[in-house]
């Protein structure tokens, strides 16, 4: 259990097809101290018929929170769609709803370092006091850390910030090195996501299926994870939130209580190893 950095099983997880009681039992039980929603998982829970105070009851009766909120995208279309708009103030709703206090974002949408940043500047505008966590993904128009810190840096806000995951950090072909983040002040890494990846990746044009179906759960892979949270611990990041983002359709085939035991039990391993102060 971590006190500060409470461990969170991603929405992703635990996948779309789950009761909202299920996905909080299955987390609670594993472990972990949180789970993330997406906005189309909230909308799940209301689908199923809950109220908001329905959802902050059922968190209440086995002990849970809502530790991260996502996913904002297309942010920096000129004509964003009505949907991708209601998207957004979903996510904002959620975190005051839930006391979250960042969004995680990405970008598929490939444009120059200064044209994301005014948009991004935009979008922390609209978001106020919450934190806008920019994740860079290889398939994606931020595909590194460093156009990703280029981005946030020409922002220029406060409450813009980058978010770390294993699985896109090591599929960007980064080394795990604090070089690779030597210019990043720490306290603008707002959250990580932990897992592993197999040792040969997908080919480049489908790269974003193996990332949406087939990662590995920490330590379970080529072994990244643990030296990649030893160089979050080195570079003195405190994240808001360590997020196990474990997307796998072979390991959510063996259930919902599989999937959140198997990442949680493996997870727990790594911090063991690699940061054994956050487990106190």
């Amino acid at each position: 259990m971590s006190k500060e950095f409470p461990i969170t099983i991603s929405s992703w997880t635990l996948g779309d097809q789950c009761k909202f009681e299920d996905r909080v039992i299955a987390a609670k039980n594993a472990g972990y101290e949180g789970i993330g929603l997406r906005a189309e998982t909230y909308v799940d829970a209301l689908n199923e018929g809950l109220f908001d105070k329905d959802i902050l009851a059922i968190l209440d009766k086995h002990g849970m929170k809502v530790t991260e909120v996502e996913y904002i995208v297309q942010w920096a279309e000129e004509h964003r769609s009505y949907e991708q708009k209601y998207k957004e103030q979903l996510c904002f709703h959620m975190c005051e709803l839930f006391d979250v206090k960042q969004i995680n974002c990405g970008l598929m949408e490939n444009y120059s370092v200064e044209y994301t940043a005014q948009k991004l500047r935009e979008l922390c505008q609209r978001a106020g006091k919450y934190i806008i966590g920019v994740e860079p993904m290889p398939y994606s128009g931020i595909p590194d850390m460093k156009k990703g810190w280029a981005v946030v840096k020409a922002a220029d806000c406060e409450n813009a910030k980058l978010i770390m995951d294993t699985w896109h950090w090591v599929r960007a072909n980064q080394p795990i090195n604090l070089s690779v983040i030597e210019e990043i002040p720490a306290d603008k890494i707002v959250s990580i996501q932990i897992n592993d990846v197999w040792e040969r990746p997908y080919a480049t044009t489908i790269l974003r299926d193996e990332s949406m179906h087939d990662r590995l759960a920490p330590g379970t892979g080529i072994g990244c994870t643990a030296d990649f949270v030893k160089m979050v611990k080195e570079k003195g990041i405190k994240p808001n939130a360590i997020g196990v983002e474990v997307i796998s359709d072979a390991i959510l085939a063996k259930g919902l209580e599989y999937a959140a035991n198997h990442t949680y039990e493996n997870t727990k391993k790594v911090l063991e190893e690699a940061w054994p102060e956050v487990l106190q």
